[in-house]
């Protein structure tokens, strides 16, 4: 699925086959889930393959990375030219695009020594799909923010993730939320979470989620648009009682909810704030300049 025989991708100053690429078993990232990485994509636009806001990722990669103390002894201008060789190279206009940085062996629990990048791409459709879906509040809340760098992108974070995604999974949803430690909304397993509610977008404040850069872009689409958004902290009573829901997120995209445990929301989608963000996203990282306005009686 992610690559072939064909696959090329940049690992440690040189592009080299997937298949033929070598890790160390004793990497520190291997063993600790020491390492940050990104989640990039690229759309075939009017104008030619485009990489949306490159620049802003490879910046909270090196922010990941100091975040934890893991060396970043790259420049990011020229890992965006070398993503583009990635694509390149694999003959790809719509791909997803995975930037890892890991640490050498390190068996103790210091920070790392030495960095290592691998740059891979790969065609993938919305990570959520297309339909709207159902969602159930997990038992699993996200970590203390006092003991993790939460707004930073770190590998070992994810197993939160994969825990509370699979517990929906095998309860029959498709998709969960998380709350924080205090028992108020906090974001999906790899998306953040927005909610109509008469007329206006409430989304969860910084501090216990990771602010995505697809978050911005909503938020920067809804003050174009004429949309109030407010961010706050959030009950799971509100976002029960909400007009209507919706993820986003670099791989996710907008994908909006059908229900949340259960509880089927007011408004169908093609009438929520949600669906006039979802075209006015893909305008964006198509290069569409229309912005979808709120139509007033």
């Amino acid at each position: 699925m992610y690559y072939n025989e064909n696959t090329i991708v940049y690992y440690n100053n040189e592009f080299v086959k997937a298949t033929e690429m070598k890790g160390n078993m004793f990497s520190q990232s291997l063993h600790y889930g020491y390492a940050a990485f990104e989640g990039i994509r690229a759309y075939n636009t009017a104008k030619g393959t485009r990489i949306f806001k490159a620049a802003e990722h490879f910046e909270r990669m090196k922010y990941s990375c100091g975040a934890v103390g893991i060396p970043y002894p790259f420049n990011n201008e020229e890992l965006i030219h070398i993503t583009y060789d990635v694509l390149a190279k694999n003959s790809l206009t719509d791909a997803y695009i995975r930037p890892l940085v890991t640490c050498g062996p390190n068996m103790a629990l210091t920070k790392g020594n030495e960095a290592h990048l691998l740059i891979a791409a790969w065609e993938w459709h919305a990570y959520l799909g297309d339909n709207l879906l159902r969602v159930m509040t997990s038992s699993i809340r996200r970590p203390n923010a006092a003991a993790f760098k939460l707004d930073a992108k770190i590998s070992g974070h994810y197993v939160n993730s994969i825990m509370a995604c699979q517990e929906a999974k095998d309860n029959g949803y498709d998709e969960a939320l998380l709350l924080d430690t205090k028992g108020y909304v906090a974001e999906g397993p790899g998306a953040n979470f927005f909610f109509e509610k008469d007329g206006v977008l409430y989304t969860p404040q910084k501090g216990n989620i990771l602010p995505g850069i697809t978050r911005a872009t909503v938020i920067e689409l809804c003050h174009e648009a004429g949309i109030e958004v407010i961010e706050k902290q959030i009950t799971i009573e509100e976002a029960h009682e909400a007009d209507s829901a919706f993820y986003c997120g670099t791989a996710a995209e907008v994908i909006g909810f059908k229900s949340l445990d259960d509880v089927v929301f007011k408004l169908e989608w093609k009438d929520s704030l949600g669906a006039i963000l979802q075209k006015a996203y893909k305008n964006r990282v198509l290069e569409i300049e229309s912005i979808p306005t709120l139509l007033t009686a």
